[in-house]
């Protein structure tokens, strides 16, 4: 559908939502350098609240520790959700499968309260019956972000477990190969894209946790979301605004690494298909 001026009603909807998705950081990006105080107010260029945002420790610890736990929890996530993925996918005639493919892929539509909650009654039990955990803290907060990111890697890895190419795997197992080096060398490299993508989602999701992390963590874990949030309680901070530009930078500068190292493999490995 086309108008008289030739734009089409596509090409309206796409700058309409990007707009609609981009146009907020923007202004926020554009108001961590305001001078005032107020976040409402512009009262000049100024790179204060940078500075003063380098001085907060308490944001500084939270930020090492959000980070330390969201690296954790996605690479014990990649882990077990790539186990659960090829199970799923390779092994159709287990029984079992669909009990367990329901269960893998429960929290993503489990409400996080839900999976906070149950999660605080399962560490008082234990430390009850064992004794372990002692107190709750960054291992309890990464054992409880690597239990809801590890279905977001199953779903995108065994999707591209569906399309790799059996035969591909059966020759080299022809050729001598056991099947644990024929992951390693066969499947690994085709699978590797998604991975990669996993790992940033559960990076991501991890690092934007404030729910699932309230009801784990202890006096001495606090995480950058929940410092957040509780500023954000008592009046939003200009340094808040500083902290999310360098969040924004940060993302857009891995996720576009990340493209551009997949982009670069996908060209290689078509070349070699060509050749």
């Amino acid at each position: 559908m086309v108008n008289a001026r030739g734009i089409s009603f596509s090409k309206v909807m796409l700058i309409l939502g990007l707009l609609f998705l981009y146009l907020p950081m923007f202004v926020l990006i554009v108001y961590s350098f305001n001078a005032s105080r107020l976040v409402s107010v512009w009262a000049g260029f100024s790179t204060h609240w940078y500075s003063a945002l380098f001085e907060d420790q308490q944001i500084l610890s939270a930020v090492w520790m959000s980070l330390k736990i969201a690296f954790y929890s996605a690479s014990m996530a990649m882990c077990l959700g790539t186990l659960c993925a090829f199970v799923i996918t390779r092994f159709k005639r287990m029984r079992g499968r669909t009990l367990l493919s329901g269960m893998i892929t429960a929290p993503l539509v489990m409400p996080e309260v839900i999976t906070g909650l149950s999660l605080l009654l399962l560490f008082v039990q234990l430390a009850e019956l064992t004794g372990w955990p002692a107190d709750r803290g960054m291992v309890t907060i990464w054992i409880a972000h690597t239990t809801f990111c590890s279905a977001y890697v199953a779903v995108v890895v065994s999707a591209r477990l569906q399309e790799v190419d059996r035969s591909i795997e059966e020759a080299a197992m022809d050729l001598g190969c056991t099947p644990l080096k024929t992951f390693f060398v066969v499947t690994l490299p085709v699978i590797a894209p998604a991975l990669v993508s996993g790992w940033l989602l559960a990076f991501t999701l991890s690092l934007d946790d404030l729910v699932i992390a309230s009801f784990v963590s202890g006096p001495g874990s606090t995480t950058l979301p929940m410092v957040v949030f509780s500023s954000v309680r008592m009046g939003v901070s200009p340094k808040i605004n500083a902290l999310a530009t360098l969040i924004i930078l940060t993302v857009s500068l891995v996720a576009f690494i990340a493209w551009y190292v997949m982009r670069r493999n996908e060209k290689r490995r078509r070349s070699g298909r060509l050749s």
